[in-house]
């Protein structure tokens, strides 16, 4: 993905000028970063609970104490280094209940920062338990994906119809953090024949990141709604849901036209479908082809098998 471009920067505006040695900054917040005044800074250890050394009220001009002019945190004019970012609105301090000294204000900023940590921490908590965190493993039923379906996947029950083997069966496989599939696509012929007189295909989806249930519902029921022509009725005995969709264009010809059947087959989130499909043309030497009914029972018989051999 390109960049996009930066807005060109208007050539009409100064350049900021450069002190030629500027001044050195400081930890100390005094109105100029110089070295603090004589005396051991750090020999003065502040307590928690006690009040920090406050500076007594200044000349004009000079530091006094907070919230009075020329003191800490007003920095002056001209000084960059004395300007301390500012990062949004302070948190207040909850006013200090009795006349003691400020020491309390001081203890009880610590002890309402760390209250604060411990609703923060019991919010986050609350939101985990009631949204429920992580979403559940994938219900994939001990289903593995093969490397090669083609082999792995039953057809048989075509083979008494289809003995020889037609064009090169074409397989690809899928290895994902999101999705594991294995597909198939291969030529039956009858004895005798030059090429192939049908054509199968398979494939395999494991789901493991998103349960496929409503969408797989909502293509293979109404299938019929969204493709004209097609027969479709559910089968039970296989898997969670399963749906036989189903056309035959030959109008008993087997000249033209053609004839198709799929059998969907939805087990937890895993999808399995297996297509059969012959097409009819004057020049076709398969006189004689499987009805549909009998492609039907082919592929709940094999289907269920195959499901049956990839499950570990």
């Amino acid at each position: 993905m390109s960049t996009p471009p930066q807005p060109p920067q208007p050539s009409d505006q100064p350049t900021p000028q450069q002190p030629a040695t500027p001044p050195q900054p400081t930890a100390y917040p005094y109105p100029n970063p110089q070295s603090p005044p004589a005396g051991n800074f750090y020999a003065q250890p502040t307590m928690i609970g006690q009040p920090a050394a406050q500076p007594a009220p200044g000349l004009p001009g000079q530091p006094g104490q907070f919230g009075q002019p020329g003191q800490f945190g007003q920095p002056q004019p001209g000084n960059p280094y004395t300007q301390a970012p500012q990062f949004g609105a302070a948190v207040p301090v909850p006013p200090s209940g009795g006349g003691g000294g400020g020491g309390g204000g001081a203890g009880r900023a610590v002890l309402w920062a760390a209250v604060g940590a411990v609703v923060a921490s019991a919010a986050w908590a609350g939101g985990v338990f009631l949204l429920g965190g992580k979403s559940d493993s994938a219900d994939l039923r001990g289903y593995k994906a093969p490397g090669n379906l083609c082999s792995s996947a039953d057809y048989s029950s075509f083979k008494a119809e289809y003995p020889e083997s037609g064009s090169s069966p074409t397989k690809t496989s899928l290895k994902n953090p999101a999705l594991d599939e294995g597909y198939c696509s291969l030529g039956l012929k009858k004895t005798g024949s030059s090429y192939s007189d049908a054509y199968l295909s398979m494939q395999l989806d494991l789901h493991k990141k998103t349960d496929p249930g409503p969408e797989f519902t909502a293509m293979w029921k109404n299938y019929g709604d969204s493709h004209t022509g097609y027969d479709v009725s559910a089968v039970g005995g296989i898997g969670d849901e399963a749906y036989l969709v189903s056309q035959d264009t030959s109008s008993g010809s087997t000249t033209s036209g053609s004839r198709y059947a799929t059998l969907a087959v939805r087990d937890g989130w895993v999808t399995y479908t297996m297509s059969y499909s012959v097409y009819f043309t004057s020049y076709d030497q398969d006189k004689n082809p499987p009805s549909l009914s009998e492609v039907d029972g082919w592929l709940k018989k094999d289907a269920k098998a195959t499901l049956g051999q990839l499950k570990g």
